[in-house]
């Protein structure tokens, strides 16, 4: 069996690929599918067929993916240009006889107020009539997103957001992966959706609590306005459109868009998923 990749140099495709491997999977069944080859040499160095196919081009996605029985999609990281580039992908694994995807959405992508949910829904639209069997990976929040806070936090003692309320299930990058893993060497995911988060979900707060246990000192959140968040993402640096984007997100997860009651990941990958502070500490 050949399973392929999207994004295979990026952060989650990589502890994907690192995940097959760990399962048994031959380096020469994986196809790494890259937009830049020369980003990936260690993995052609380990035995990985490693394919220069951008999402814009179908043409060298299709033949990137001659011969492949499954393809793990790891969704684009370009906000506002997913939906093309993933019916591209779709395209291509038609064109070349793709039989199963695992596609990785978006927590409670049906419902979800973040700003990145609309895409993941196109994507899942795409895939219900593409007639090709495919699972739903509705990952939750990376823990790892949380790693710009550890900085601030040791300037300032805090970490600052405007989720109020609002609770996260999230996980590591390679428990995703893991999940991901699982349901392309497996059988009888084909047609299901699983609402990945790991349990149990954190307050603001906590994950301010958690913080301060990374860097062995007292860390308390700091809860603002959508307007007063934004501002304190462009004083740390940020461009002020992708600061209004992050703040907007507080407001979603106020409102429970990355919250869930799921155990599909731990169900999925077999134990607990990865603590916020070990995914911070790592």
């Amino acid at each position: 069996m050949r399973i392929a990749i999207t994004g295979a140099a990026g952060h989650l495709g990589r502890h994907v690929i690192e995940s097959l491997l760990a399962r048994g999977v031959a380096a020469q069944d994986l196809v790494a599918i890259v937009r830049t080859a020369s980003k990936a040499e260690d993995l052609t160095a380990r035995g990985i067929t490693v394919a220069e196919a951008p999402y814009e081009d179908v043409a060298a996605l299709t033949e990137a993916l001659q011969g492949v029985d499954r393809l793990v999609l790891v969704s684009g990281s370009e906000v506002g240009k997913r939906a093309a580039q993933h019916t591209n992908v779709l395209e291509a694994a038609k064109a070349a006889g793709v039989a199963f995807i695992a596609y990785t959405s978006l927590l409670n992508a049906e419902t979800s107020g973040l700003s990145l949910a609309p895409e993941h829904r196109d994507t899942e639209a795409l895939l219900a009539a593409s007639g090709i069997d495919h699972v739903l990976l509705r990952n939750g929040w990376y823990w790892e997103n949380f790693a710009s806070n550890v900085d601030a936090a040791r300037a300032t003692g805090h970490v600052f957001g405007a989720a109020g309320e609002g609770r996260v299930n999230g996980a590591a990058r390679r428990d995703y992966a893991e999940a991901a893993a699982v349901v392309v060497t497996t059988d009888g995911h084909a047609g299901k959706t699983y609402e990945l988060g790991g349990q149990p979900s954190l307050t603001y707060p906590e994950i301010a609590q958690a913080v301060g246990t990374v860097i062995g000192a007292e860390v308390s959140y700091v809860n603002q306005s959508v307007e007063e968040y934004q501002q304190t993402l462009e004083g740390a640096g940020l461009p002020a459109e992708v600061a209004q984007m992050i703040a907007g997100w507080d407001v979603a997860i106020a409102g429970g868009a990355l919250e869930t009651a799921s155990t599909d990941l731990e169900d999925l990958i077999g134990r607990p998923a990865t603590s916020l502070a070990e995914a911070l500490a790592a």
